[in-house]
């Protein structure tokens, strides 16, 4: 909150004419912008009218257009005072609005109007072109660990809840970490609806919370996780690499102090379902993170300065529910284009530039793991030592590779018919599979062997799924062979032995 107050401060006393604060809680902004600036007056346009603090009504029943060219009439009106605008977005593409703050922001700039500043509050930063000169854009800082603290402790007294122990309040501080102070009360709210305490019981039903709230931002999606590590089969050198990771994560004090750096995150490239997006998974349970998934196609949107807004927004919420793992998933759509001519691939390559400048400066533990299926579209920007800890290479799995992989599908299936099927000669037929095809190869099979009213799954029924499986490897063969040359060349590491 204290940058918050900071940027406001030299806005407001700089002149600027608007300012866009991104938020939906309303009346903490005013609450922090009358403590900033108690010596003005404040009015408020709502879809009800004008709203005067002073006299706390509604003094007079005008559209936004009709109150915003009363101002332009009468300068000496808004002298000295604050315009607060609530539901701009209804707004966005009417020129009766937006042509009026303009002329308005001009005759602040000129000094024509004096110490008068016009705040927008919208969730959503849509900025119309012709107001692009004259707004700011703040964002409300994401609540510290003290002050998520002070919202849960406050909550337990307001409720005359008994007091849980340290170690649990820590807990619950780490699970709200990028959540509004509003979001925390009425999440805390539902967990006591049931049994009027707080305890460890509520934390799945917390964290499930916290994930519908992420998932309305429209931007990030929460993934839930329940598998580990050991349900990749193969990839043995990767398995390692995070295994060393989550030593630092575990033991992070200790290892700051130890000299160790923050890690960055992991770009792991290679064939198309031969587990690059489990890895991502595998690690964030591995690690004991949270799994934010990042969708780079939400991120672009229609009005100047939406798609950099949001990709601002998505980073903040990662930074703020750190510790966690920021999956983003086929990287090489997010930013095709990039250098090309034209508005949209000129969004792209800002986004691009933003993103690299994240990844080369953070420093919180929201640790990146980023996939992609075809790098050869990729800007050799990203490929760049520094940006990422490590990048990992993901071939077709070898054949020691694929008996895991068959040992672990067929376990989850039908375990006890496990050794009884001959599981070399599956992994004879299967040259070229990715993990992707085999895990198909166990479902069908166990499908034909159960509607053949079959007793067990066999060899044989594995077998006839293979048949009548055509593996990745040969039906996109040419784009293989291209892909698989273009990591060779590259001689990134390997993600197997």
């Amino acid at each position: 909150m204290n940058n918050f107050k900071t940027n406001l401060t030299h806005y407001m006393d700089a002149g600027f004419p608007i300012l866009f604060i991104d938020s939906f809680e309303d009346e903490k902004i005013f609450h922090v912008v009358h403590d900033v600036f108690s010596s003005r007056d404040f009015l408020e346009w709502n879809i009800r009218g004008i709203f005067d603090y002073n006299t706390h009504s509604i003094s007079l029943q005008l559209s936004l257009p009709d109150s915003l060219e009363l101002f332009l009439n009468d300068f000496d009106n808004v002298k000295n005072k604050v315009l607060i605008i609530k539901g701009f977005n209804f707004f966005l593409d009417d020129p009766n609005v937006t042509e009026r703050l303009k002329l308005l922001a001009q005759r602040i700039n000129d000094g024509s109007i004096n110490d008068f500043t016009i705040i927008i509050i919208s969730k959503l930063v849509k900025i119309p072109i012709a107001l692009e000169n004259f707004v700011t854009i703040l964002n409300l800082d994401f609540l510290t660990s003290d002050e998520i603290k002070s919202v849960i402790n406050e909550f337990i007294i307001a409720y005359d809840l008994p007091k849980p122990n340290d170690d649990f309040i820590e807990e619950l501080t780490t699970l709200f970490r990028g959540l509004s102070e509003s979001d925390i009360k009425n999440v805390l709210a539902l967990a006591i609806s049931s049994d009027g305490e707080l305890n460890h019981s509520d934390v799945s039903l917390i964290f499930k919370q916290k994930q519908q709230l992420i998932r309305k931002t429209a931007i990030l999606d929460m993934i839930p996780f329940h598998g580990s590590i050991d349900d990749i089969g193969g990839l043995d050198v990767l398995k390692s690499w995070f295994q060393r990771k989550a030593t630092v994560f575990k033991n992070f004090s200790k290892a700051k102090n130890f000299g160790v750096d923050t890690p960055k995150g992991v770009l792991i490239v290679g064939m198309p379902g031969c587990g690059k997006s489990l890895s991502a998974k595998a690690a964030a349970n591995l690690f004991g993170f949270p799994l934010l998934r990042l969708d780079m196609g939400k991120l672009m949107g229609k009005y100047v300065g939406e798609s950099e807004s949001n990709m601002r927004r998505a980073i903040s919420i990662a930074e703020a529910s750190s510790p966690c793992v920021l999956w983003i998933d086929e990287l090489e759509k997010a930013f095709a284009g990039i250098g090309s001519q034209g508005g949209a691939a000129e969004v792209t390559t800002r986004l691009f530039g933003n993103f690299l400048t994240w990844l080369q400066e953070k420093d919180s533990l929201a640790f990146v793991v980023a996939t992609a299926n075809n790098i050869s579209i990729l800007p050799p920007e990203l490929l760049r030592k520094g940006r990422f800890d490590e990048i990992f290479y993901v071939d077709f799995p070898n054949e020691e590779e694929r008996d895991k992989i068959f040992r672990i599908h067929i376990s989850k299936r039908r375990k006890q018919d496990l050794p009884y099927i001959d599981i070399k000669a599956l992994v004879a037929k299967t040259k070229g599979y990715s993990g992707a095809d085999i895990e198909g190869i166990v479902k069908d099979a166990v499908e034909w062997a159960f509607t053949s009213h079959k007793s067990h799954l066999s060899t044989e029924d594995i077998i006839y799924a293979i048949n009548n499986t055509h593996s990745l490897s040969e039906v996109m063969k040419d784009s293989i062979d291209k892909l698989s040359k273009i990591y060779r060349d590259l001689k990134f590491k390997s993600a197997s032995i």
